[in-house]
């Protein structure tokens, strides 16, 4: 596997997975999730401490889309040596006037999620999650589990195949 994580499947293990992640899960039957001290779930810090590349990690940030006054939400998946080009890519993407990073307290009641460990897997239906193509093009992601205690292990073409998925080039 990767890293010093001791990885098992995620279908056997939902204690380590935030609701709504434990109800997607079903669908990706080659992703793996471990435990890990929640101290140390920011990219940096978890790649340092568990020998994970950075670019075998891939965050998740929730974007708000706003339009005519009504806003919507998106994620966009960047690997951890990337940056994601939201106000170019993403907004002309998503058609939309103005689009920010969602505050923290959005973010985590939207989704039902620990900021920190936020994940596509399990966001709402009608969110679209924008995959840069490096993510998709990975052998294997380290992504959020939901939870700020674990991480999932799934092959990077894994989330070009979740509900609303789109792989994009969005790195800057």
């Amino acid at each position: 596997m990767l890293g010093t994580l001791d990885w098992g499947p995620a279908n056997e293990r939902h204690d380590l997975l935030a609701a709504p992640v434990a109800g997607a899960i079903g669908t990706l039957t080659e992703a793996e999730v471990a435990e890990i001290d929640p101290e140390l779930a920011d990219t940096a810090a978890f790649c340092e401490r568990y020998d994970v590349p950075l670019d075998a990690s891939a965050n998740c940030v929730v974007v708000a889309a706003k339009r005519g006054g009504e806003v919507s939400y998106a994620a966009c998946m960047i690997l951890a040596t990337g940056r994601a080009d939201v106000n170019g890519i993403v907004r002309k993407h998503l058609g939309t006037r103005k689009v920010s990073f969602a505050p923290m307290a959005d973010a985590t009641s939207l989704t039902s999620m620990e900021y920190g460990g936020i994940t596509p897997v399990g966001l709402p239906e009608d969110w679209p999650i924008l995959v840069d193509e490096a993510v998709a093009a990975v052998p294997h992601a380290v992504i959020g589990s939901g939870l700020r205690r674990s991480k999932l292990l799934l092959p990077g073409k894994a989330l070009a195949t979740l509900s609303g998925a789109q792989v994009l080039a969005l790195a800057q």
